[in-house]
């Protein structure tokens, strides 16, 4: 079996990632990737979903889904069911964003 060859991302690339979801209604969003977190002993995904032109969305609507990779590091996202579980992950997102905002006002 041929190793199988893993491109690593560049940093002028990490902006540009995209995540294409398939939502309950039949329809499809683009998001960006907007962080990658831990929350309560698990990983879990911000994306931002972006428009038809692929601008981001006015309104500031974030998705989080939980976050895995196999063992080949191909990524995977899964819908958050637990309503517990969706409010730590949430909590903890909002923590992030308080500690940005908080880091750009010392710069």
């Amino acid at each position: 079996m041929a190793e199988e060859k893993i491109t690593p991302v560049t940093e002028s690339e990490i902006d540009n990632i995209r995540v294409a979801l398939d939502l309950d209604d039949g329809s499809k969003v683009e998001c960006k990737i907007l962080t990658i977190f831990e929350a309560a002993g698990k990983e879990y995904i911000a994306l931002l979903p972006l428009d038809a032109d692929g601008k981001e969305n006015p309104d500031g609507d974030v998705y989080l889904y939980r976050y895995a990779e196999d063992e080949k590091g191909i990524p995977s996202v899964e819908y958050i069911a637990d309503a517990d579980e969706y409010e730590a992950a949430a909590d903890r997102f909002d923590e992030l964003l308080d500690e940005a905002y908080y880091d750009s006002m010392d710069e």
